[in-house]
């Protein structure tokens, strides 16, 4: 036994030892105690000649295959432990396939699994009732995914009948009629992250090459011999493993582009907005050349929002006393595939893609336009009034000049907020911008009004005070010109421009419409790991001219616990930093719900999130099922040449054995220049080894 272990253990199979001397004991003391009883060549006799077949135990006209030591138990036992390569690769496929297909499809359904919805308005019928994020928001948005139960028994025998198509199931309660799928972040990379594109394949080489054919200068040949040695061990410790990087970033952009592109695809899919945001840095630095951002640029249309377009310049409006709708807005049905703004992308610049102020000039603001859209502009959408006793009630200069009620209106307004802060590079586009957000303001709605709510879509949050969000107050300038460098929030003087000018709120309770301002929320990015806000001044607090009152923020579940939003003299709107879309940080999204409360003649808004979980997850996925493809297709193959007479088995393990002899083989030869006598031990090896090779190829 301890001579046919070692045999076992030179093909590798040390770790069946153990079995198989307790298989050896157990059939030894077996017909010890019982010498008439079932033996181990009993035991192997009586086994079924299929089952003996499978175990690739080889017969020849009922003998068992001969060993050294003339027990068959040995050998038997040996076949019967060992399994052949397409049987393993079988018994994977039956581990492999449950796993992959449980990950797919959790993959391509996580929305479901994940039970993401946009926010549904509150119930009409129930007064006071909130809006709704979780369970019936989502069952709701499964019902329109459900063709089949959109109708009733009568219905569909009527639908059948005509040979109508079904429709979806009306939902039990409406949904708003603006939702905003909301992606923050994606930062496409490209040659910047890639060594061999900047540096080049294999630099120190080329280096080699022209200190040896004095293409280079250098003080003395001893100085050009250093160089080159030099430049000799850079090429095994710093080219080739730039190079590696080179592949595995080149693989990883790959990837990354289409994990993005999943997210979009699936919740938009899944969720079906309206309308959908990209909240800046759409590429990963503003300092790439030309051709570089355009080539991200592709890969963020052509792969990344596949099918969708960017707005029209001839859409994307300037802010003016007339104007021109953008579109209209419905509650039912929930989304209009016709409709273009299922297909837009209201892309916003970012740091990364334009610059800071210190870093704005002509050429990436033009470039960012041409590619992605303007910077500025502003959209309106209006909300028909179905009801014509209730459309009676709104302002008209001649029918109704007192009311304060207004047509229902969205106004999405799009803005550059980069260079807010100064000092700017560029006066031109600081100018630009500030005449825009004037414009915004002086084409407002007064604040006595009610009925029109501002969307404002930025990149740069709001100033918080330390330790509110993740990302503190931060400021940086360039050293050359003092222009600004960096910035983590905008300075409080800009936010304080964004809370009383765009949306007219006011810390004097004898302002306008008691200082409440305008009906709004603000969505932005930058801060990777977003944040959830809520900006409010305390008209009740002391103040003179010297203490003015200021601008407070809490978190906003710590506001809506405390009772502040909304609450009488506190004038406050929402701000939400949208978590990136970036697989570092679970993949998010944000899903806005925005709906008009004909009750109290204001819109709302309601926020919820959505991610998808880190990039490993998506990789994990698709390597499984590459795996499990490669598995069917290697076990088709196998099954196709067994049919046709091929002994596949025999073929891969004579493969086997061959390269394992010829590895062995080489180590034995070393081996035996050294000590004489380890030739013995590897002849005898060797035999035993071509034994068994025949052995195994004798057919049953």
């Amino acid at each position: 036994m301890s001579r046919r272990l070692k045999s076992i253990s030179s093909l590798h199979l040390v770790r069946w030892s153990v079995h198989l001397a307790q298989f050896e004991e157990l059939l030894q003391r077996q017909d010890a105690a019982k010498p008439g009883g079932l033996g181990a060549s009993q035991f192997l006799a009586r086994l079924p000649g299929d089952l003996v077949g499978r175990l690739q135990i080889p017969q020849q006209r009922g003998q068992r295959p001969p060993t050294q030591d003339g027990s068959s138990a040995d050998a038997a036992v040996f076949y019967m432990i060992r399994q052949s390569p397409t049987a393993i690769v079988r018994n994977a496929l039956r581990l492999l396939v449950p796993v992959a297909v449980g990950l797919t499809i959790y993959l391509y359904l996580y929305p479901v699994f994940n039970t993401c919805a946009f926010p549904l308005p509150p119930d009409q019928n129930v007064p006071g009732s909130a809006a709704e994020t979780g369970r019936l928001a989502f069952s709701e948005t499964a019902k329109l995914h459900w063709p089949l139960t959109a109708l009733n028994a009568n219905e569909n025998e009527k639908a059948n009948s005509t040979n109508q198509t079904t429709t979806p199931r009306t939902p039990s309660r409406p949904f708003a009629p603006f939702r905003l799928l909301a992606l923050g972040d994606p930062q496409l990379e490209g040659d910047t992250s890639v060594p061999i594109d900047y540096l080049g394949v294999f630099p120190h080489a080329v280096d080699v090459f022209r200190h040896v054919t004095f293409q280079s200068t250098h003080s003395s040949l001893r100085y050009r011999v250093r160089q080159i040695l030099h430049d000799l061990i850079d090429i095994v410790l710093e080219d080739v493993f730039d190079l590696l990087e080179s592949v595995r970033k080149r693989i990883d952009l790959f990837g990354n582009d289409f994990y993005l592109a999943h997210i979009y695809r699936t919740l938009h899919w899944w969720t079906l907005p309206t309308h959908t945001t990209v909240l800046g840095d759409l590429v990963g630095s503003q300092w790439l050349e030309d051709p570089e951002f355009y080539r991200r640029a592709d890969r963020f249309w052509s792969r990344v929002f596949r099918g969708a377009e960017r707005v029209p310049d001839d859409v994307a409006a300037f802010p003016a006393d007339e104007y021109d709708l953008t579109g209209f807005l419905g509650s039912f049905p929930p989304v209009n595939e016709s409709d273009p703004w299922t297909r837009r992308v209201i892309n916003v610049a970012g740091n990364h893609d334009i610059g800071y102020a210190g870093d704005i000039n002509e050429n990436r603001a033009d470039r960012f336009e041409q590619a992605f859209g303007k910077v500025n502009y502003e959209l309106r959408f209006e909300l028909p009034l179905t009801n014509a006793s209730v459309a009676d009630t709104t302002f008209d200069e001649g029918k109704n000049p007192h009311s304060t009620r207004l047509v229902p209106e969205l106004r999405v307004v799009v803005l550059n907020d980069m260079n807010l802060d100064t000092p700017a590079a560029s006066t031109d586009h600081q100018d630009a911008t500030y005449a825009f957000i004037n414009s915004v303001i002086n084409t407002a709605a007064a604040v006595e009004f009610q009925g029109h709510f501002t969307l404002i879509l930025t990149h740069i949050p709001l100033y918080k005070p330390e330790g509110v969000c993740v990302d503190n107050p931060f400021f940086d300038f360039h050293e050359h010109d003092g222009t600004l460098k960096e910035q983590n929030q905008l300075s409080a003087p800009a936010s304080k421009g964004f809370l009383e000018g765009i949306l007219g709120m006011s810390g004097d309770q004898h302002a306008p419409a008691h200082g409440k301002g305008r009906r709004g929320i603000i969505l932005n990015g930058h801060d990777h790991e977003g944040c959830d806000t809520w900006h409010y001044i305390n008209q009740s607090s002391p103040a003179d001219e010297e203490h003015p009152r200021e601008w407070e923020v809490k978190r906003w579940r710590q506001a809506t616990k405390a009772g502040i939003v909304g609450a009488e003299n506190l004038p406050g709107v929402r701000e939400v930093t949208v978590r990136s879309m970036m697989g570092e940080f679970g993949g998010n999204a944000g899903l806005l719900s925005v709906w008009f409360d004909e009750a109290s003649w204001e819109w709302r808004a309601e926020y919820a999130t959505c991610p998808l979980g880190k990039q490993y997850v998506w990789w994990l996925v698709h390597i499984l099922d590459l795996v499990l493809i490669m598995g069917i297709a290697l076990s088709i193959i196998a099954a196709v040449l067994s049919a046709a007479g091929v002994d596949v088995d025999g073929a891969i393990l004579a493969t086997v054995a061959k390269v394992c002899s010829s590895c062995t083989g080489s180590k034995q030869h070393a081996a035996a220049n050294k000590n004489p006598e380890v030739t013995l031990t590897a002849a005898a090896a060797a035999g035993e080894e071509e034994e068994r090779t025949r052995i195994a190829r004798t057919p049953s």
